[in-house]
């Protein structure tokens, strides 16, 4: 059983978590990665949760206020370590993510992902998300790909 913490981006588990992250994206992006880690980087945000499985935290992610539209939230840093990946927790994530956003009076949600991230914008799209323009910083930066959605 999956159990979602509400923390902040301080707690220890979020923070193991995001070096994880960190780490994929390398992986995945090699230089490009460059580009874009100064969007990536999380000031201490109140906003944040993780996934525990017997304890032990296997997925996290955060919002925050978006700056081009006052009820709209983004969501940042979401990842699902690997061996937790294709049970649905990343859908649990943003669903206890869209709730508390919801319950701040929050409307809407965007987000940034890469190209190459294939299972996050499959996870995405089965949430309700649809591609959006690009929007800054992002719009600049090609292996971008925007989303949105009405809460």
């Amino acid at each position: 059983m999956i159990e979602i913490v509400r923390c902040t981006t301080a707690a220890p588990d979020f923070v193991e978590l995001v070096r994880g992250l960190d780490a994929d994206l390398r992986d995945r992006y090699g230089a490009i990665q460059d580009s874009y880690a100064p969007h990536n980087k999380v000031e201490r945000i109140e906003t944040a949760v993780v996934a525990l499985e017997h304890g032990r935290a296997v997925g996290c992610g955060c919002f925050k206020t978006h700056p081009h539209g006052e009820a709209t939230v983004e969501l940042k840093r979401m990842y699902v370590v690997p061996v937790a990946r294709g049970r649905r927790i990343g859908a649990q994530i943003v669903g206890a993510l869209e709730q508390w956003a919801r319950e701040l009076g929050f409307g809407a949600a965007v987000l940034e992902t890469g190209d190459q991230q294939h299972e996050a914008i499959a996870l995405y799209t089965r949430c309700g998300y649809t591609r959006t323009p690009n929007f800054p910083p992002y719009d600049s930066l090609p292996a971008s790909v925007c989303m949105q959605k009405h809460l």
